[in-house]
């Protein structure tokens, strides 16, 4: 993890005016999608650290962004402290007043690994607010209890914060984001489309060989390679189609994203969204998919433990519960039919 945030990766959206390379969302995303192809985790790991760039540079003070810029640019990672459980609403009662923090926080991604933990608080007012609680601060603690079967090293463990005594300056407006037009809500969803589409092209990549060098045809077939049995030949193909779709949309939605970035309107927020959940779409099922074929075509030997390619199946299937498709669908299909704008938050 270390040598991975101070390689400079964690600072590729700084923008040049505070020292970064401000490089475009298609390339962030391309380069999530990379990392996520060798391991799930790791590509998942600085999700959060690149939405509260975002959250930063949308709803921020200029201060606010030269400093936590210049931390990231500096190898600092910024965790994650939002979800919560116990309730079956998405109400927050982690809650801000007189300057004291409290509240318990779950699935917490990259939190383990943090030097900063941005936490969505309700403040006085009853308002959303990001809390940048440095991860030292008396009365934060974390626990390692993240136990899904998959993505298991995110770091994504518990978070405490008994009585935490929370300086001005780390406080950010948030819900005023989501009450005007801004990328924060794509900007989001884009690097969790990259990682589902790199686990797939990840998964995709461990087939291949696996099919050439180790995999038998069946018997019916009446070849000797498994490479040359006709229906792995078709199903191979529908793979490579399916991520490329991914890779396409992908690239097509960090394009719009970019757009609504530098002018954010109701219309450019809008399409970006729209773009966004199309990629998610097509990015998780591609991924799914990649992961179940490598199995299948690999068969009964694939199953080995030795070789744990149950680790991409079980990594895009765990990440890909994180919002749900069916609900992109929804969105889409409201605005082509209906005009209706998508919902502004975090999970569109």
């Amino acid at each position: 993890m270390e040598r991975f945030s101070v390689s400079g990766l964690w600072g590729i959206t700084v923008p040049r005016a505070h020292g970064g390379a401000g490089v475009s969302t298609v390339t962030l995303a391309r380069v999530i999608s990379i990392i996520a192809a060798a391991d799930g985790s790791l590509g998942h790991i600085p999700q959060n650290h690149f939405y509260a760039l975002e959250i930063l540079r949308s709803g921020g003070s200029p201060e606010q962004r030269a400093h936590y810029d210049a931390l990231a640019l500096q190898g600092w990672r910024f965790g994650n402290a939002v979800a919560e459980i116990g309730a079956r609403d998405f109400k927050r009662r982690t809650h801000l007043a007189d300057g004291i923090l409290t509240g318990r926080k779950y699935y917490c991604t990259g939190a383990l690994y943090a030097h900063i933990l941005p936490t969505l608080a309700v403040n006085e007012d009853g308002r959303q607010v990001m809390v940048f609680v440095p991860r030292d601060t008396a009365g934060v603690s974390i626990a390692d209890d993240w136990d899904g079967f998959g993505q298991r090293v995110t770091g994504s463990g518990s978070v405490t914060f008994d009585a935490v005594r929370v300086r001005p300056d780390w406080i950010v407006p948030f819900q005023d984001s989501f009450e005007r037009p801004t990328p924060i809500g794509p900007h989001a969803q884009i690097i969790h489309a990259a990682i589902d589409l790199g686990i797939g092209q990840g998964a995709f990549a461990a087939m291949l060989p696996y099919i050439r060098d180790r995999a038998r045809p069946w018997l019916d077939a009446g070849v000797e390679r498994a490479q040359d049995d006709p229906l792995t030949i078709e199903r191979t193909g529908e793979v490579a189609v399916q991520l490329r779709a991914g890779q396409a949309l992908l690239d097509r939605a960090g394009g719009l994203l970019d757009a609504a970035i530098r002018e954010a309107t109701e219309a450019s927020v809008a399409q970006a969204s729209l773009a966004v959940a199309a990629a998610r779409i097509r990015t998780t099922e591609a991924a799914l998919l990649a992961a179940n074929r490598l199995l299948e075509l690999g068969g009964t030997s694939a199953t080995m433990a030795t070789d744990d390619f149950d680790r991409f199946w079980r990594n895009v299937r765990t990440h890909s519960l994180h919002d749900p498709v069916r609900w992109k669908f929804h969105a889409i299909g409201n605005a082509v039919l209906n005009g209706v704008n998508p919902p502004r938050h975090g999970a569109i």
